[in-house]
């Protein structure tokens, strides 16, 4: 991702300022009337005329802006956003870490956590309502360690239960321990699809660590061991296989490598076809896969390439099933169309499109980083801010 077109690497207390002014919706000279530093002193820093100024005169600033004095000297980084949700989550890892924890009064059953995990789990994960999910989660990882069954459906139920977990906190941007529910979903996994799948998403959390060299060799290992026979092959088989080449593709046209990355990405393609719809594996929600995920993964790696012109032209010809594809898939899809209008310095509609992203899945995109960048490039274009985008680029956590 690259960073804001103009933005110094460490913006100087000028820039903050700036962006916090904008941010209030003052303008230089309400800012001087209500802080009582001269206009003047204002407009020099904000132009870079003066790259600094004295502690006093910056607390007088930050009063009238209503932040802290340390907002305007440092800028804040830009994962502490995420400091709420980590400590939201700490239960959740005590007890994939099998901390000690209350046993249930009741010994579990399968066909009990299973209800919950389909009922409540799996609705709550659609719909990206992740605070919910950390509170239901602790329960269910303990009955499930406490679990007596060794049936194969009890090993099922927790490969299933696991690998959510893993993906949550993967999407949450909680690595260590999503590497940890990843790990235990793989030793839980019955097949070597259901391992495939957890592969997958471990191949997922290594590019969001920007691990990309790591993501190909297991990707690649995984799909060339999977890959199926296309005259026999199932649905489950290319679903599985789909999925790994898409890691593959997104991996590599990021550490550019675009010969690569075409080729993994015609390979996905054959198998998204022969599919013909979208496809989740034993109705397992977060293996989706077909023409959709693809769809939606060529316009992201056309996006990286700096081609915002395909990515609009795609955005209008997408396969009917989009209802199909995980929330997380269609929403990364609408940031990469955002960023491709404001490349075309189309604002308005960039904006608009993070205002339903936020209206259909408000949890999901204040962990978005790339929401952050598109927001950026927004509020950098524009002189002054309306009080909606004052809105959305606090809740998405925009940095001064």
């Amino acid at each position: 991702m690259d960073t804001y077109d103009g933005r110094m690497s460490t913006p100087t207390v000028g820039d903050r300022l700036q962006s916090v002014r904008k941010r209030r919706g003052l303008t230089q000279r309400e800012l001087a009337e209500a802080s009582g530093v001269s206009v003047s002193l204002i407009r020099q820093l904000e132009q870079g005329v003066r790259d600094d100024t004295c502690l006093e005169t910056a607390r007088k600033l930050a009063v009238a802006l209503q932040v802290r004095t340390s907002e305007l000297i440092v800028r804040p980084d830009a994962d502490d956003a995420d400091a709420v949700t980590v400590e939201h989550w700490a239960q959740v890892r005590r007890a994939l870490e099998r901390l000690p924890e209350d046993q249930p009064s009741e010994p579990p059953t399968v066909e009990g956590i299973d209800g919950v995990l389909l009922r409540e789990a799996v609705p709550l994960y659609r719909e990206t309502r992740w605070k919910e999910l950390a509170l239901i989660f602790p329960t269910l990882l303990r009955d499930a360690d406490v679990l007596a069954d060794e049936t194969p459906e009890a090993r099922s139920l927790r490969f299933r239960l696991f690998y959510m977990v893993g993906t949550v906190l993967t999407q949450t941007r909680q690595y260590r321990a999503a590497e940890l529910a990843l790990q235990r979903a793989l030793d839980s996994a019955t097949g070597r699809l259901e391992s495939a799948a957890v592969v997958n998403t471990m191949a997922w959390l290594l590019i969001r660590q920007g691990r990309l060299a790591e993501t190909r060799e297991l990707a690649t290992r995984w799909a060339d061991d999977i890959e199926p026979r296309m005259s026999r092959a199932t649905l489950d088989d290319l679903a599985a296989w789909g999925m790994l080449l898409i890691r593959i593709s997104t991996s590599a046209v990021r550490d550019n490598r675009p010969g690569e990355a075409e080729d993994t990405m015609r390979y996905a393609r054959t198998a998204a076809v022969a599919m013909g719809h979208e496809y989740a594996p034993h109705a397992d929600y977060l293996r989706t896969f077909g023409p959709t995920t693809w769809h939606f993964k060529r316009a992201e790696n056309l996006m990286i390439t700096d081609r915002p012109d395909r990515v609009i032209a795609m955005a209008g010809h997408e396969p009917r099933s989009t209802q199909q594809v995980t929330a997380s898939n269609r929403n990364r899809h609408r940031l990469d169309v955002a960023n491709a209008h404001v490349r075309l310095r189309q604002y308005p509609e960039a904006f608009q499109i993070l205002q339903d992203i936020r209206r259909d899945n408000p949890e999901w995109l204040p962990h978005q980083r790339y929401a952050r960048d598109v927001m950026g490039r927004i509020v950098d274009r524009r002189r002054t801010l309306t009080p909606e985008m004052r809105d959305l680029s606090d809740f998405i956590g925009l940095p001064y």
